[in-house]
């Protein structure tokens, strides 16, 4: 080896033959595990043997360490040396391990992670764990959210949060990912703090919230984010904008408008505000919305503006000037308040040369009409004189019972009346006149949902030219029906095809050209009434249950308007949308027509049918079905959806609730049932049909209680029980019990027998101070057991206050 060396360098020999004085140069390379610094070796060596300084350098690798500065060491087990360099090897970070030598690197070991900007010498972390103590602030159809940071970070500072959203049914057994219009302050993804608001959301519906605690290294994780959730269901909340208004005819000082309703209606709406004013300026420039943040001048003629009210999507504004040019605007009300204004719209009344130039054209038409008017009533005479004659031998008097004539006794002047499709010689002209024909290729068929009394039920979707999609329920009719068969199965919807009314099931149209032949109807996602309200046992507030009330009050009043008496109104024929909004369904008529005993509901009596459980004792008795009938169904309603779904009358037989009814026996108050609305109840089932009030009186007085909830807050309570026997089915006698253990098993709840015992309940005389409270308290949690133990313990009361000395 020469004079001249380098550290961690081998050296080459001197070349020979060189002069003394001159000057080597020799490329120089690296001992082992030890690499080049920069640039490459060059070593220079002068005549005497002596090396200058050389250029470049050399340095051990990562992963080795030098080692009395001329060798390079591997790093042991366990330590590491992350770069080139003099540095010596140290011990892995926390959570990482090395095991080889001349480890460059730790691996992190199970479950810790390092992320892309992470260096090699800091320790692995982990994921954080979820966050703590969420508390949700519910604000009609907006909420806030706080939580506590988690408890572990998993060894970081950079924790942030997101936050997931779900919308789900009603029974939360479905959930999908919430509208992309629901807004997140101050952001839905990469939340720093520990708040969040969020808004836009839908009225009346459950939604699922996952907040998510991720740090830097939760995409390294193969396992989704720790999350905490909370399950929140909003309350109501004021409609939607109304997009639109049609036109639907002028006069000289008129005009009648119409407008869908909001596309989120969010409950139910009560009425319409429209608010109009005379334009000074034939010129209507319609308000667009002000996203350059400008806004419309204001028209002077504003500030003088009138308004109108209507209980429907259609009004009829009087009182005009001639040939102006009116700007109006319209806004749905809930329980929840007014929605905003609509924009402004611009329509004009006729001129007086409009009116006279329509008048003329529209002359021969009137004379024309006027002709077969004439014509229709002698027809019409003619053959009621034949039914009448007919009715002593034929078997048509059973459906002449049932129809529902021409009427102009209730209804206001230009009121449209039902006509009864069975009235047509042939049933089809009525299909024809009153329900759309659509094309069986509009409709897809997805998934059966029920069956109906002529086939199955399906859920659907109607896609029809130049409209969207929606879903649809679609009734169809079985093969091998009889053509009676087919024209009861489409006199339902030759009935729905007179309606239009929000409360009322809206049809959509008619598949009669191919088969199946099809009923189609919007689709209502919650479906009946009945089963709605066992699936959702209290979980309605007593507001929310008026609203629906009201719902179906409205439609009931819109029926009664026509001269149509439904005879079959129950829960279980009321059906229910994604957004609490109740609508009167089930129009068929073929139920009264058969003599099918098979369903319990319905009570087999001359030749017909009746829901003996719902119908008016007159109803039973003569077949006398009124609008005062359907009241008296009404009443029965309330009962049902007060209880949240329970049996009328319970398991008692249909012959002993026409024997209660007659003896003057009405239901007693459900369970935290309102005493007013108990009241309400009880004006329904008035036994003179006179006396029982119109669906507009209900209508108004459901209308007080929703303005005025502290009504509401008295509840009633059972002040009487019927004598025995003639409940008991349903109440028990208590003086034939000795014992709470006899109690219990009478009413079928034995397995709290140990319950109630060991929390003191030893007697009846005890048991009947019982609160909810204390059933919480021995455990009976499940809401069905609360009503009918509570049920129970008040008739025992009763009893007791009659006959103290008996139950001692």
């Amino acid at each position: 080896m020469p004079k001249c060396g380098a550290k961690f360098c081998h050296l080459p020999k001197t070349m020979t033959g060189a002069e003394s004085t001159s000057l080597v140069i020799a490329r120089g390379t690296c001992i082992p595990n030890a690499e080049e610094v920069d640039v490459p070796i060059k070593l220079y060596c002068n005549g005497d043997g002596e090396w200058m300084v050389p250029i470049g350098r050399c340095t051990c690798k990562a992963g080795y360490e030098p080692e009395n500065n001329m060798a390079c060491k591997a790093c042991p087990a366990g330590m590491f040396k992350a770069h080139q360099g003099t540095g010596v090897c140290t011990q892995c970070p926390p959570n990482s391990r090395s095991t080889s030598e001349a480890a460059a690197i730790c691996t992190c070991r199970n479950g810790y992670y390092r992320s892309d900007f992470d260096p090699s010498e800091v320790a692995c972390t982990s994921v954080p764990s979820g966050p703590r103590n969420v508390i949700s602030i519910v604000n009609e159809t907006s909420i806030i959210l706080e939580w506590h940071p988690p408890r572990d970070t998993g060894g970081r500072d950079d924790v942030t949060y997101n936050i997931v959203c779900k919308k789900c049914r009603s029974d939360r057994r479905s959930c999908s990912r919430c509208d992309d219009n629901v807004e997140f302050v101050p952001r839905q993804l990469g939340l720093t703090g520990t708040r969040v608001f969020i808004s836009n959301l839908w009225a009346h519906t459950p939604y699922t919230f996952d907040i998510q605690a991720v740090n830097g290294v939760s995409n390294k994780s193969p396992f989704p984010p720790q999350h905490a959730s909370v399950n929140i269901t909003t309350n109501q909340a004021a409609p939607s904008t109304v997009l639109i208004m049609h036109q639907v005819s002028a006069t000289m000082r008129s005009i009648t408008l119409s407008w869908p309703q909001p596309e989120q209606p969010n409950g139910i709406i009560l009425d319409y505000e429209i608010r109009y004013y005379e334009k000074l300026s034939r010129i209507c420039i319609p308000e667009i919305s002000s996203a350059m943040g400008s806004r419309p001048a204001t028209d002077h003629s504003e500030y003088n503006s009138s308004m109108a009210k209507s209980q429907t999507n259609t009004a009829r504004i009087d009182g005009l000037r001639p040939g102006m040019v009116y700007v109006v605007q319209v806004r749905a009300r809930t329980v929840a308040g007014y929605g905003k204004y609509s924009g402004k719209m611009c329509f004009q009344t006729l001129t007086d040369d409009d009116y006279k130039s329509e008048l003329r054209e529209q002359l021969p038409l009137i004379a024309g009409s006027a002709a077969a008017g004439v014509v229709f009533i002698v027809s019409l005479v003619a053959i009621s004189i034949v039914c009448s004659r007919k009715r002593a031998y034929s078997k048509e008097a059973v459906y002449s019972d049932k129809l529902q004539h021409y009427s102009t006794g209730r209804g206001s002047p230009g009121m449209k009346i039902y006509i009864d499709p069975f009235t047509y010689e042939d049933p089809n002209e009525a299909v024809r006149e009153f329900a759309k024909e659509i094309d069986v290729s509009f409709v897809k068929i997805e998934e059966v949902i029920g069956a109906g009394e002529f086939g199955e039920v399906y859920k659907g979707r109607l896609k029809l030219p130049g409209k969207r999609e929606i879903y649809v329920a679609i009734k169809t009719l079985k093969a091998g029906y009889s053509e009676k068969q087919r024209r009861d199965f489409l006199s339902e919807a030759s009935i729905m095809g007179q309606f239009d009314h929000p409360n009322i099931i809206r049809l959509e149209g008619v598949v009669t050209k191919s088969r199946p032949v099809m009923i189609i109807t919007e689709f209502m996602e919650n479906g009946a009434l009945d089963s709605f309200l066992r699936q959702n046992d209290g979980q309605f507030t007593v507001i929310q249950l008026v609203g629906m009330l009201r719902g179906i009050a409205a439609g009931m009043k819109y029926l009664a308007e026509m001269n149509y008496v439904h005879r079959d109104l129950a829960a279980r024929n009321i059906l229910v949308n994604s957004n609490l909004v109740c609508k009167v369904s089930d129009f068929g008529l073929s139920r009264y027509l058969q003599d099918d005993t098979s369903d319990p509901t319905y009570t087999s009596s001359l030749g017909g049918k009746i829901p003996v459980r719902w119908t008016a004792p007159e109803a039973i008795a003569y077949r006398k079905f009124t609008s005062a009938s359907d009241v008296w169904s009404y009443g029965i309603v309330m009962w049902e959806v007060m209880s949240f779904g329970e049996r009328p009358y319970w398991d008692m037989s249909n012959q002993d609730v026409i024997n209660a009814i007659e003896q003057d026996y009405r239901l007693p108050p459900p369970m935290d049932c309102p005493a007013a609305l108990h009241q309400l109840m009880l004006d329904c089932w008035q036994k003179d049909r006179n006396t029982r009030p119109r669906f507009a009186e209900i209508v108004n007085t459901l209308d007080k209680m929703i303005r005025n909830p502290a009504s509401l807050k008295t509840v009633a309570t059972i002040t009487a029980v019927p004598s025995q026997p003639l409940l008991d089915r349903s109440i028990p006698d208590f003086t034939a019990f000795t014992s709470v253990e006899d109690w219990l098993s009478a009413i079928k709840m034995n397995q709290y027998r140990d319950s109630f015992l060991t929390a003191g309940f030893t007697s009846l005389q005890l048991v009947a101070q019982m609160t909810s409270e204390d059933l919480l308290r021995i455990g009976v949690t499940l809401a069905g057991h609360q009503k009918k133990i509570l049920s129970s313990v008040q008739s025992m009361r009763v009893q007791m206050s009659q006959s103290p000395t008996a139950m001692a």
